[in-house]
């Protein structure tokens, strides 16, 4: 059974002070990011991210959908949608629902004086460390600092190690050049960023220890 809970994540709040233009973060020419999600070569769901641009303000929606059976018969699903909202470079407001097959999750974020307050149905209630970003995969910065787990609010310190340059294959069977970075300690997973650097491919363990693959659409 796939458990996508020390993967997934998302954030978002009302910036009081944006730092700088959003055009300085890794969005996509044409505002979506769309992946495949391949267990055991069976494509079982799909990963798909859509930026919305507003004068300063930019949107990301994230939209997961996978489940694993044979033919019409499931044995696991799983959910997961967030919205975020950047102003600048920073994260000010986020929104996260997970259906974990039937166990639901919540998680919000808004940017206060303080910081950033999360609040989610597992983890409570707390203010972030600077730094921090929602694991949304789709910024390579989330890499240099805390990770807050769209998921279930946790706040996570992995271990990031560059392993140097690779070449990733796309759905379409593309070769695209990226940086692998491989993430270990509370969450464990290799991911791929190309040189803009657009995210393009990721990586992990699941729990019945079968590799879950995320191929670019």
């Amino acid at each position: 059974m796939i458990r996508r809970r020390d993967v997934l994540i998302g954030a978002g709040a009302l910036l009081l002070t944006p730092k700088a233009s959003f055009a300085a973060l890794p969005v996509p020419p044409d505002g979506r990011l769309t992946f495949d999600v391949v267990r055991k070569g069976s494509r079982i769901g799909v990963h798909e991210l859509t930026f919305t641009r507003s004068g300063e303000r930019l949107t990301v929606s994230v939209d997961v959908e996978l489940s694993v059976g044979i033919g019409p018969i499931k044995f696991y699903r799983y959910t997961h949608r967030v919205s975020e909202i950047w102003q600048g470079e920073d994260v000010v407001s986020l929104t996260a629902q997970t259906n974990d097959d039937g166990q639901k999750l919540s998680v919000t974020c808004e940017r206060t004086p303080s910081g950033l307050l999360v609040d989610s149905t597992r983890s409570g209630r707390y203010v972030a460390p600077a730094g921090a970003h929602p694991a949304t995969h789709w910024n390579r910065e989330m890499l240099d600092g805390p990770l807050i787990n769209t998921q279930n609010g946790e706040l996570l310190r992995p271990v990031v190690i560059r392993k140097g340059r690779d070449r990733v294959q796309t759905s379409a069977g593309t070769i695209v050049p990226a940086q692998r970075f491989a993430l270990s300690g509370p969450i464990s997973f290799e991911t791929w960023y190309d040189d803009t650097p657009s995210w393009v491919g990721l990586t992990f363990v699941a729990k019945d220890g079968s590799q879950v693959l995320y191929r670019r659409a």
